[in-house]
């Protein structure tokens, strides 16, 4: 084994040693860069919404996706540190975020702040299904502490969810 791995060191410097399974690594590592992709993405749109929100309750909810915004932010760093610890890498650029992204972006030059909400409500929804499905590979491959991590995201996701779906609903 240590000789397998002194090969993989060479062909892979960049390999973090791990006791998972290198299909774990592999399969985890996948889902974490994916998962990243779509977190910048949302984060991006999530901007893109509160830069140009209009309208009678500008201040609340230019305020309230500024605080969204921040906390999707704070998710990325973590995200791609816990690949690289279980030996993974990850993004390497926007074109990288591009191909792996399934959050949709938005680029219309006007969006109403009702449609910048219930955007946002079912990208967070989408999110929340990344996430429980990323937290059953974590599961089914015994990488507790990513899981662990993973269920936090969830929560958080939820909340974002939940406020979001108020405000949305008529």
């Amino acid at each position: 084994m240590d000789r397998n791995r002194a090969e993989l060191n060479r062909e892979r410097p960049l390999l973090t040693p791990t006791d998972l399974a290198p299909e774990a690594v592999r399969d985890i590592g996948a889902g974490l860069s994916a998962l990243l992709a779509d977190v910048f993405t949302l984060y991006l749109k999530t901007k893109n919404f509160h830069w140009h929100m209009s309208g009678p309750h500008f201040r609340d909810y230019h305020l309230l996706l500024d605080d969204h915004g921040e906390q999707i932010f704070a998710m990325t760093d973590d995200i791609a540190e816990r690949g690289r610890k279980i030996g993974a890498t990850s993004l390497r650029s926007i074109g990288h975020i591009g191909r792996l992204q399934r959050i949709l972006d938005n680029d219309a030059d006007f969006v109403s702040p009702e449609d910048m909400l219930a955007e946002l409500r079912d990208d967070n929804k989408q999110l929340v299904a990344i996430l429980r499905e990323l937290h059953e590979v974590t599961s089914s491959h015994n990488d507790h502490a990513t899981t662990s991590v993973i269920e936090n995201w969830i929560d958080e996701s939820e909340r974002r969810l939940w406020f979001l779906f108020e405000l949305t609903r008529r």
